[in-house]
């Protein structure tokens, strides 16, 4: 009995102090399902409003246009132009998204009347003034981060996993993202952004999902809230088309200058 005992210890100490794969291989297999079900929609075009809230709770807001396109064995590409106010017309963004290597970003200024490059190490910093950063407006794609499997909770009825992501770039503002998906749609409902000093930073809010094709939810409500400075961007999706025939030359640097 006392030899058996022992042995109960011993099996109690190791799985205290070995850390379980099972949680970060069960956190590979719900991302990757996650992005499984959501592959095929070919390219979309959007019309949204950009609402921005600052601390003392004035608001401002712009209207933008976001043409996405999806490409095979690699991050999709992304062209966003602002029509709404004036003092933003014409400013567009382009974003190539790559699974093992940095994103290729660029934005045109039609005051400056030149394209600008992002470089890697300024992705953290906030776009257009708003609480979204360059690095959260890539597409999703699972050789960006590690995962692990934090368990399951229920939020507003709804059974969710809780998933944490690490992000592989070293130069993300970020040192992990905690996901909570719906079980049965693996639909992001929220997402916590955690800075360089693991503080909670941002949480973002993800609502209104409509289906598209038969097979592809969007949510058509974003809430970004930042916690350290207490703004908020809110993004609205108005219309949504998807398989409109955008293609490759679209998305090409001089398509920024021309972009309207």
């Amino acid at each position: 009995m006392k030899f058996l005992k022992n042995i109960s210890a011993a099996v109690v100490l190791i799985a205290m102090t070995v850390p379980s794969f099972a949680d970060e291989v069960k956190g590979l297999e719900i991302a990757t399902e996650r992005k499984t079900r959501d592959l095929g929609w070919q390219d979309s075009v959007a019309s949204m409003s950009m609402i921005l809230n600052n601390a003392q709770g004035e608001t401002s807001s712009r209207k933008i246009r976001i043409k996405t396109l999806e490409i095979d064995n690699d991050g999709d590409k992304g062209l966003t132009i602002f029509d709404e106010p004036f003092d933003v017309k014409g400013t567009a963004f382009l974003n190539f998204a790559h699974t093992t290597k940095a994103d290729d970003q660029w934005i045109y200024l039609p005051a400056l009347k030149r394209v600008k490059r992002i470089g890697s190490r300024n992705k953290s910093g906030p776009f257009m003034g708003s609480e979204f950063a360059y690095e959260d407006l890539s597409s999703f794609e699972l050789e960006k981060y590690s995962f692990n499997y934090l368990g399951d909770e229920l939020i507003g009825g709804i059974n969710m996993f809780k998933l944490e992501q690490i992000p592989t770039d070293k130069y993300s503002g970020y040192t992990k993202q905690v996901v909570w998906l719906d079980h049965q749609e693996y639909r992001p409902y929220k997402v916590e952004f955690y800075d360089r000093k693991n503080s909670l930073l941002k949480t973002l809010s993800l609502s209104n999902y409509k289906h598209y094709l038969d097979k592809y939810w969007r949510a058509h409500q974003l809430v970004m809230t930042n916690h350290q400075t207490g703004k908020m961007t809110t993004l609205t999706t108005h219309d949504l088309q998807f398989q409109t025939g955008l293609t490759d030359r679209d998305f090409s640097k001089s398509s920024l200058k021309r972009a309207h």
